[in-house]
């Protein structure tokens, strides 16, 4: 199998914006990653990354980007995607199925507000319409941490609230590494992504979104609660919900059909 992996960036505005690809296939599938991105980027990770990604590279050619390298104070959900939209440009992609994963997800739902000429399909995973009670513990508690350099802390915290508890006990075997382990120089774009977290509220103007849209929501989600996926589903037109029973905000690496399930479920 061809997987045609490529490490790559694109120029935005006086920084660059890091990207992974790989697969063939004549359609793009763009995924855009959740607030880990914040900690450690793709770049340079493309063969790391795509594995997952196999069942698609017969029709798909697939591309992950991180958020740009450098980002101001107040950088918004709402300007990722700007910024998002002109690498999509830059690279030529005219129109692409979209995959965002919780954070990118929010930032997946303004691509698709102000941008829907880009839009194929759109898939919305463990993500929400707007900040919400749940969301807003869990930025604050997490931003605390970061603010604090504590990383073992918000590591174990993810985990804790992320994962079912099958797999979080195999990850406790890992608690005392974990401090040591891929912690950032610094939590500077850690805390510019979890700040715009908590200012996002798309709400208003998901009515615009007429692609076919698939939601996929983890039943137990401890990070944006199961409810803020029939929130979106309410808000989009015609979009489909499915729920994993069970598991969690980490449905994206428990679920074994999670990479290629989507594509049988529209």
């Amino acid at each position: 199998m061809l997987w045609n992996m490529k490490n790559g960036s694109v120029p935005i505005g006086s920084t660059e914006m890091s990207y992974v690809s790989f697969g063939h296939g004549e359609k793009k599938l763009i995924v855009l990653p959740g607030l880990s991105d914040g900690l450690m980027t793709v770049r340079g990770k493309a063969l790391l990354l795509a594995a997952p990604f196999r069942p698609f590279f017969e029709k798909y050619t697939v591309y992950m980007f991180s958020r740009k390298d450098s980002m101001p104070e107040g950088y918004t959900i709402r300007d990722m995607a700007e910024d998002q939209a002109k690498a999509l440009q830059y690279l030529e992609i005219s129109e692409s199925s979209v995959l965002g994963v919780s954070e990118g997800g929010m930032v997946a739902q303004y691509l698709a507000i102000l941008h829907p000429e880009m839009m194929d399909k759109l898939i919305l995973a463990v993500t929400a319409p707007c900040g919400n009670e749940i969301i807003e513990a869990r930025m604050k508690k997490w931003i605390s941490f970061a603010e604090a350099g504590d990383h073992k802390a918000l590591m174990i915290d993810t985990a804790k609230n992320s994962y079912s508890p099958a797999t979080l006990k195999k990850y406790r075997l890992v608690y005392p590494f974990i401090g040591a382990v891929g912690k950032p120089k610094s939590y500077d774009r850690f805390l510019i992504n979890a700040r715009a977290i908590l200012g996002f509220d798309a709400s208003d103007e998901l009515g615009s979104i007429h692609c076919p849209t698939l939601i996929i929501a983890g039943e137990n989600d401890k990070i944006v609660g199961v409810q803020a996926s029939y929130a979106l589903h309410n808000r989009i037109l015609g979009s489909e919900l499915y729920v994993y029973p069970g598991l969690g905000h980490a449905a994206y690496e428990e679920a074994k059909d999670f990479y290629h399930g989507w594509m049988h479920k529209r």
